[in-house]
């Protein structure tokens, strides 16, 4: 039985956490229902959530600059808070000393920090699609930020919108949803990183959620929420050469660092899509657990680890074998995972637990848990000052010494 020492502020107290317990959970009941009718510029109800409701019915090494010799214990140590006009549906480090907040519909924004967690840039999600040759969309259309990816030169930031609002869109992408049909596509932003502005827009699916691009920067990889796939997008013209049928909920997204293949959390459904990227042929890792939401590989490909939203618990995946050889409950509808830059921790936000788990990859064990605020849902580790960001849906991000 696994100890572990809870975080508040930099006070730690004992405590004796019991791994091996399934915590079987329906998913979050708070308010998450679309509005229906015509989506507009203005701003939707903010006691809204997207909360990845769905429950089933049947990195590449980056080089650092600051000197680091990671704890013995893996227990991270609260640094800071950051707050402000922020509703972080998550975070994500570029690998060169930023981090990204995707702000949703409930800011309309993108926040930018410098590893210290200062503000660097605050990137409105109003754009002129016409600029870049979308018809059908006159004046400003407005999006809704949810999760975003660094492509391989560092050099791009994809951001993918859960909903669109403005002229021609509507209505509001929404998590119940009955699969294709109903809502109207949606749009993932190119944003530069010199000059930290949209640059480029794609034409996706309904209700976006996860992106990524694959390590030769050959695709953007988004799944939608709502039409049950995934589209390819080309990196060099952001237009969409393919979708690929997947099932019911599609979100977390993890591809191999031959760019060969694509693993796809299927979150509706027991099972992990594999999509080959030569032949966009899907074959599946069957019955891995209950709601499988987000994806993580290892360094080495080896080892495939996912978040079971339903379960409340962790799996790694051997991927020469495509059999599970490791589970580990954690906490309350485990959401988001990052992974450490020497590859020793798993770092896992529990969504109503409002726990953070440290994982030992090496076997799995939980090391640490730690207390953050209410309703963590995205996590990313920055590799350059070695800090673990957290973000909380109600309007925080707090920050660790890992």
């Amino acid at each position: 039985m696994p100890r572990s020492r809870i975080i508040t502020g930099v006070v730690l107290a004992a405590l004796v956490v019991v791994a091996g317990v399934v915590f079987v959970t329906g998913p979050d009941r708070g308010s998450d229902r679309g509005t229906g009718g015509t989506a507009t510029a203005a701003a939707p109800d903010r006691n809204r959530r997207d909360t990845d409701r769905a429950t089933p019915t049947t990195a590449r090494p980056t080089t650092t600059t600051l000197a680091h010799d990671p704890a013995r214990t893996l227990a991270p140590v609260r640094r800071r808070a950051i707050n402000g006009a922020i509703s972080p549906k998550s975070v994500v480090a570029t690998g060169g000393g930023r981090v990204f907040a995707q702000n949703m519909m409930y800011n309309h924004s993108v926040t930018v920090y410098d590893r210290s967690g200062n503000l660097v840039r605050t990137i409105p999600d109003g754009v002129r699609l016409a600029r870049f040759g979308i018809t059908g969309h006159p004046g400003i259309s407005r999006g809704a930020p949810v999760e975003a990816a660094v492509d391989g030169a560092r050099k791009k930031m994809f951001v993918s919108n859960y909903a669109m609002y403005g002229n021609g869109h509507g209505p509001e992408g929404s998590d119940e949803c009955g699969g294709p049909g109903g809502l109207t596509p949606s749009f993932v932003y190119r944003i530069d990183l010199a000059r930290l502005e949209i640059d480029g827009v794609a034409r996706v699916g309904m209700t976006p959620k996860y992106v990524a691009v694959t390590p030769d920067d050959r695709y953007v990889l988004v799944t939608n929420w709502c039409s049950y796939d995934m589209s390819v997008v080309d990196h060099a013209t952001l237009r969409e050469i393919r979708r690929v049928p997947l099932g019911r909920f599609p979100r977390g997204i993890a591809v191999d660092r031959d760019s060969r293949t694509a693993y796809v959390a299927v979150m509706g459904s027991y099972d992990i899509a594999k999509v080959d990227l030569r032949t966009f042929a899907v074959s599946y890792i069957r019955g891995v657990g209950s709601g499988p939401r987000h994806l993580v590989l290892s360094d080495d490909g080896r080892r495939l680890y996912a978040t079971l939203n339903g379960a409340g618990q962790v799996v790694a995946i051997d991927t020469a074998t495509d059999r599970v050889v490791g589970r580990v409950s954690t906490g309350s509808q485990p959401r988001t995972m990052a992974i450490s830059a020497d590859g020793r921790a798993l770092y896992v936000v529990n969504y109503s637990s409002s726990t953070v788990s440290v994982l030992r990859r090496s076997d799995l064990a939980v090391v640490e848990t730690l207390s953050v605020c209410g309703n963590p849902i995205g996590i990313t580790y920055e590799p350059v000052a070695h800090r673990l960001w957290v973000a909380c849906y109600g309007g925080e991000i707090q920050v660790f010494d890992a």
